[in-house]
């Protein structure tokens, strides 16, 4: 009878010490998350499942061109793609993508962009006209979806704070027919 009961209380020690540990894992430093409408076409489909890196913004400041996800609200979690940083300036002109005065290649937009036949996949615009000042603020980003046509994103809810950024994402997992790593 003791051994049936030290053997029990081993078991359920494993399982106790496996769950915390999932859920330390879970909550600092990695966690999936489903990717929820068209707003990253054709980088990301709704309904692709990922791991966002939540390790990754805790040792560094995001980089230009990292998918992230952030708080949007406190109820919804928006994944976009970070395209100005602290001090930037941020500007679109002929559907080019103008960053403290240099052009920058997007090759996620090609896909569109060669697509298009009654206008540009991104309106003209620049900081001013859409936050008011010339830069990204210290401590936020600029993102905007790659579904420039379809995403809610800076351009519409102004610069994300960085502290309100979940983390880094670039691996798909699910369907298991579309894993990949996203750039």
């Amino acid at each position: 009878m003791t051994k049936k009961k030290n053997e029990l209380l081993e078991w359920i020690k494993a399982l106790t010490i496996a769950v915390l540990l999932a859920a330390i894992i879970r909550y600092f430093f990695f966690a999936p998350i489903v990717v929820d409408g068209f707003s990253m076409m054709p980088t990301l489909h709704t309904q692709d499942r990922m791991i966002v890196n939540k390790f990754s913004y805790k040792i560094g400041e995001p980089k230009r061109f990292d998918i992230v996800v952030f708080h949007a609200t406190s109820d919804r979690d928006y994944i976009k793609r970070v395209i100005g940083l602290p001090g930037d300036t941020v500007e679109y002109k002929n559907d080019t993508l103008i960053i403290n005065g240099k052009e920058y290649a997007e090759p996620y937009l090609e896909d569109y962009q060669n697509q298009l036949i009654d206008g540009p996949l991104t309106e003209p615009f620049n900081l001013e006209s859409i936050i008011g000042q010339p830069t990204v603020p210290e401590g936020h980003i600029f993102v905007m979806g790659d579904n420039r046509r379809q995403s809610k994103d800076s351009r519409h809810i102004g610069t994300v704070p960085i502290e309100e950024v979940m983390g880094k994402t670039s691996l798909v997992y699910w369907p298991i027919s579309d894993i990949r790593f996203t750039e």
